[in-house]
């Protein structure tokens, strides 16, 4: 079994990498990012991202295809990240106005990521 912890630190460095991708093609399309790894007691939000009023809560996943990686985000992932928003919203002074939006961002390789807004 010494392939396993071999194994997690290439998963560890490839989802690094994809979040790195993820914060880059955001920003460029408009968004300020105000937070990477954001990690509460309730779980863990690749990246807390605004544009206005708007927060906007996105799990990254780097697959081969768009679709295995909007699959890949599990019911009790989301529950998680929702609940980790919600910790990060009760510490905004500007809470009481923004909106929340649950975001995936698919990093494929050798593509520009997919970005699916409201995903869940």
């Amino acid at each position: 079994m010494a392939d396993a912890p071999k194994k997690r630190r290439k998963a560890e460095r490839r989802g690094r990498f994809a979040e790195g991708v993820a914060v880059l093609y955001l920003r460029f399309k408009g968004y300020r990012i105000v937070a990477t790894r954001y990690k509460t007691h309730a779980g863990e939000i690749d990246i807390i991202a605004r544009r206005g009023d708007l927060a906007v809560f996105v799990e990254v996943k780097a697959r081969r295809a768009a679709q295995v990686a909007v699959d890949a985000v599990t019911p009790s992932a989301m529950r998680r990240i929702r609940a980790a928003s919600d910790v990060w919203l009760s510490r905004q002074a500007d809470a009481h106005r923004l909106s929340q939006r649950y975001d995936i961002v698919a990093c494929l390789p050798g593509r520009l990521p997919r970005h699916f807004p409201d995903a869940f």
